[in-house]
């Protein structure tokens, strides 16, 4: 049964690797959101002591603020992973996705919760749904981001414009039948592996335009190898079988 996501537990999941600079503002312009959303912070033991901001915060909101620390640098598919763990294993109905640096605009959580009401079972903050909506990227990030996605069309025949999208929302029934022991990209390729397999299963996923800003305060995470791990990763998705967890 659906229930009105008024009524829902909404949980975003944030991986942090030295955030300390967006973190407090992040923390205030989420929970200050209509629709009760919570945020579980999964960080991979930052130096810079962006853990420690998240507990100073953990003080004021205890029961909407929640951290998960590891205990290394573990690769952004493996924090999502052990967040969307977390969030099942304590009933969340609507868990996301979303970077903390501010390229994604906390204020579009609402419209993708509208998505999800609207009937989708994966909301998806598209950066190429609608032309090319990024902001301050340099061409040469710009032109590998946008051809990753249509590399990803033409090898998967997914419907989905911007496959390499970090701002996510699953119904918790998504992340319930994926098995998640099974998937096998950890870093930029993650993102394609996870709407691949949503697509690949029967789920329905809707792309909702967004414009994506690049960071002003922090440092990027991305490099070449993470790009090398989706290149590869993508051709073997189309012969892989997708079966639901039991």
């Amino acid at each position: 049964m659906q229930y009105p996501f008024d009524k829902m537990r909404k949980l975003i999941i944030i991986p942090t690797y030295n955030e300390r600079e967006n973190m407090e503002a992040m923390v205030a312009k989420v929970l200050s959101l209509p629709g009760d959303y919570s945020i579980l912070v999964v960080d991979d033991a930052s130096p810079d002591g962006t853990a420690d901001i998240v507990r100073r915060l953990m003080a004021l909101h205890p029961e909407r603020l929640y951290l998960l620390e590891r205990e290394g640098k573990l690769g952004l598919g493996t924090a999502y992973i052990a967040g969307f763990r977390w969030a099942l294993e304590r009933g969340y109905d609507a868990i996301y996705e979303m970077d903390c640096d501010f390229s994604h605009d906390p204020d579009d959580l609402l419209r993708l919760t509208a998505e999800l009401e609207g009937g989708a079972d994966v909301a998806i903050g598209s950066r190429y749904v609608s032309g090319v909506n990024v902001v301050n990227w340099p061409m040469r990030r710009l032109l590998l981001s946008f051809c990753a996605s249509r590399y990803v069309n033409i090898v998967t025949r997914m419907p989905v414009r911007d496959a390499t999208a970090g701002f996510v929302a699953y119904r918790a029934e998504v992340l319930r039948t994926i098995d998640l022991d099974r998937v096998r990209m950890h870093g930029y390729g993650f993102q394609i592996e996870m709407k691949y397999t949503a697509w690949k299963l029967g789920f329905k996923i809707s792309e909702v335009s967004i414009i994506f800003r690049d960071r002003t305060l922090g440092t990027s995470k991305m490099s070449g190898s993470i790009f090398g791990e989706a290149f590869w990763g993508v051709l073997t998705l189309r012969f892989r079988r997708f079966g639901r967890r039991v």
